[in-house]
């Protein structure tokens, strides 16, 4: 007869792991990314606020969408994982393979649900999404150095998937247009995610060697990605700023976009000074924090602006 304290113990340690599976360090870029994405759909498009129910619900839907493609990616890194992250719940044996796998179709479906109930066009982007990163993760990252091209896509999608919830764009359902907001927003995210993900592949790239995964730091060396890397973020904050004028931010926005973009420019060149896997997992984790300051300060911008409509004249 099994011990009940094992066995709260055993269920304790699986809750965790499902937990863990989702990047709990990155929750902060992950959750402000979409609410950011939806209150600025709302506010360039009206000058006004989302409803409060699909705004909640595009936020919650994009973070279920991201989380997904955070564990279905680790379902296929397990040899992976077991020489860089053995710690991590899948090479640790704390979670099966097919629960994990089960976690990520769930969290996907609750995506996927909420993107249709909001606009079918918001739902047809999230398949988009998700074929391209179900690719990267499944085939592209095992097959070239380039796989990094499909991140970007993927995860580009995810905020315009969210602005086309909260303003549909008149394609599959009655809406306006295709806002320019809307497509530097998901160029910035594609582009910085191109060298958010290249920062991943340095801080794995012995495991990515052991196994004869061909990623960029992998095959070209942490050195050139560094460079690589720093250009991707560069051009991305300068749409970042760019952004600010497309969709009518105000200073606020502005002066945190050009102070924390000339932060993290600093970074990428001391990655580019010091490019060893140990620099680039403190870039990666230092871009995703930039990422929800970033995005913080978009919900802050919009908030003040039209909580105090005086501001809309700076």
């Amino acid at each position: 007869m099994v011990n009940p304290s094992v066995k709260e113990a055993d269920h304790l340690s699986r809750f965790k792991a499902h937990i863990q599976l989702l990047r709990p360090p990155l929750a902060a870029m992950d959750l402000a990314m979409p609410a950011a994405s939806a209150l600025l759909a709302s506010y360039s498009v009206s000058g006004s606020l989302p409803a409060l129910l699909p705004f909640i619900l595009a936020t919650i839907g994009a973070y279920c969408a991201i989380t997904s493609s955070y564990v279905y990616n680790d379902c296929c890194d397990i040899d992976v994982d077991r020489v860089a992250m053995p710690n991590r719940p899948l090479p640790s044996m704390r979670l099966e393979k097919r629960e994990a796998q089960r976690w990520s179709l769930i969290l996907f479906c609750v995506a996927a649900a909420v993107s249709l109930y909001l606009n079918p066009e918001s739902f047809a982007t999230l398949m988009a999404a998700t074929l391209i990163i179900t690719i990267y993760s499944a085939w592209a990252k095992r097959n070239t150095p380039f796989s990094w091209v499909f991140v970007g896509l993927a995860f580009g999608l995810v905020p315009f998937g969210v602005w086309l919830a909260i303003e549909p764009a008149g394609i599959l359902m009655p809406g306006a247009s295709i806002h320019p907001a809307s497509v530097l927003l998901a160029l910035m995210i594609c582009i910085t995610d191109w060298g958010f993900t290249n920062c991943d592949a340095s801080r794995d790239v012995e495991g990515d060697k052991a196994n004869g995964i061909p990623t960029t730091p992998a095959i070209y060396g942490i050195p050139a990605t560094s460079k690589m890397v720093a250009i991707f973020w560069f051009i991305g904050v300068a749409l970042s700023v760019a952004l600010g004028f497309s969709a009518g931010l105000g200073l606020i926005y502005l002066a945190v976009a050009v102070a924390a973009g000339g932060w993290l420019l600093i970074q990428n060149l001391d990655f580019v000074r010091h490019p060893t896997a140990k620099r680039g997992d403190h870039l990666f984790y230092q871009s995703a924090n930039y990422r929800a300051v970033l995005f913080a300060a978009i919900i802050i911008d919009i908030l003040l602006r039209t909580a105090i409509p005086s501001l809309s004249s700076l």
